[in-house]
């Protein structure tokens, strides 16, 4: 489980530290953007600004995963985006379903693996 992790850890902060990297820089050339209530979502996604804070936050957590120092921190920073992008291709744009479940199958190996520092989070009853 310890090199399953350390491979997920690299993968999944060089995934979002390019993307979010590319949310600013725009080095990846974005494909032609579908009709429909997609490009509304992502224009409307691109037009506020919104995509600026969630590429930050991107780049926040790959760097904390790619350097190995506030892991647990990284994790709970991505947690939110791998939600949405899965939501996202699962509700509105299934061509991309292929890359959002492997980024999420390995977000989640990195969860599990470092599980006890989220353990606190799950206390039915405080003292």
């Amino acid at each position: 489980m310890k090199i399953a992790a350390l491979i997920a850890r690299i993968l999944v902060g060089l995934i979002f530290l390019i993307f979010g990297l590319n949310g600013f820089l725009n080095f990846i050339p974005s494909p032609p953007m579908p009709g429909g209530m997609v490009s509304d979502f992502l224009h409307a996604f691109m037009q506020s600004h919104y995509a600026m804070v969630v590429s930050a936050f991107q780049i926040a957590g790959g760097a904390l995963l790619l350097v190995n120092r506030y892991v647990p921190l990284g994790i709970a920073l991505l947690a939110p985006i791998v939600v949405n992008i899965l939501s996202f291709h699962l509700l509105l744009y299934r061509p991309g379903i292929s890359v959002a479940l492997v980024t999420s199958a390995l977000w989640l190996i990195l969860a599990i693996h470092y599980r006890q520092y989220f353990a606190c989070l799950f206390v039915q009853k405080t003292p």
